[in-house]
């Protein structure tokens, strides 16, 4: 997807940006095509560069090429560390009323539109905010229409787990889990994974993490991580796999009850390595699940806001 230069270019060019806290994905979008990808560094990675100065850098091999019609972000671009603290859309919200949230950012030439989060009550009724996730929410209803009739169920995989309520096409609630931060945290800062001889991730810890989160609370579950380590021979590889099974089964396991009250097939949305592992934890309590490639949705989404941008 390269060697685009300026006499190729039929119709104007676009720009759409996922900005998560781990990293920056920008897409070129040209004839309603993706073109070109370009990745840059997170919100949370920037040190003390400005997100301005970082998003000029990360497109400015484009800009040499070509003028865009429009640059559309959406996720932490809009936090309080990006480019513009966009405000939180209130739950329940539909496309056009997320869509109607966007902010205007003037950053020297450069105009971009940033595209806002969503503030829902959570499944405990606390309040919980998204920033990235509703944009691949709308994209799955795009991609896949049915999903916008009755009540579902998505699940969105990754540093802070959604799963997200959905009814009649509006987001309804949301619930966080800090599932993948903590399993970061324990695994590299804390003494779980220190004792062990090296070895590859093996699922069969995976599986006695799954089992062993149905029936023992986290709290009382976690240390076996060591102790499998010291006492078994366990290497550091399984004992790894272990801490994933305990912490996503746990997730799974204490949404069981809102996942059969919704009475629909949950929709997982993400990266194929952590969809596939949420996937077996909702199969191991007994619940198939439906998968939706994250980049897709995202793409979708993002090509939703601009629709509804550009006949504004």
């Amino acid at each position: 997807m390269s060697g685009i230069d300026e006499v190729q270019v039929q119709g104007m060019p676009r720009v759409l940006c996922d900005w998560g806290s781990s990293r920056l994905r920008a897409f070129l979008q040209i004839d309603g095509a993706i073109a070109e990808r370009r990745d840059g560094p997170g919100i949370a990675a920037l040190g003390a560069e400005a997100p301005a100065e970082v998003l000029a850098r990360v497109l400015a091999p484009w800009r040499a090429r070509m003028t865009f019609e429009r640059t559309v972000l959406c996720g932490m671009a809009g936090s309080r560390n990006g480019l513009v603290e966009v405000p939180y859309v209130r739950a329940p919200a539909t496309l056009s009323q997320w869509r109607a949230g966007a902010a205007t950012v003037h950053a020297g030439a450069d105009t971009f539109t940033v595209l806002a989060g969503i503030q829902a009550q959570n499944f405990r009724d606390v309040a919980d905010v998204m920033r990235g996730e509703e944009t691949q929410i709308f994209g799955a209803l795009a991609l896949e229409p049915a999903l916008a009739a009755g009540r579902r169920m998505l699940v969105l995989p990754g540093t802070h787990c959604k799963w997200v309520e959905v009814r009649d096409g509006r987001i309804a609630r949301l619930q966080t889990y800090f599932t993948g931060e903590l399993f970061e945290l324990l695994s590299t800062r804390s003494s779980l994974l220190r004792v062990g001889s090296a070895g590859e991730p093996d699922e069969e810890g995976f599986e006695v993490g799954l089992r062993n989160a149905a029936r023992f609370d986290l709290a009382a579950n976690l240390f076996e991580t060591r102790s499998a380590q010291l006492i078994e021979g366990r290497t550091a590889g399984w004992a790894r796999s272990l801490l994933s099974g305990l912490l996503i089964g746990a997730e799974v396991h204490s949404m069981r009850a809102h996942l059969q009250a919704s009475g629909s097939v949950p929709t997982l949305i993400g990266e194929p390595a952590l969809t596939d592992r949420y996937a077996r934890a909702l199969a191991s309590f007994g619940t198939e699940a439906r998968v939706l490639d994250g980049d897709r949705c995202v793409l979708a989404g993002l090509g939703a806001a601009v629709a509804g941008l550009t006949q504004a």
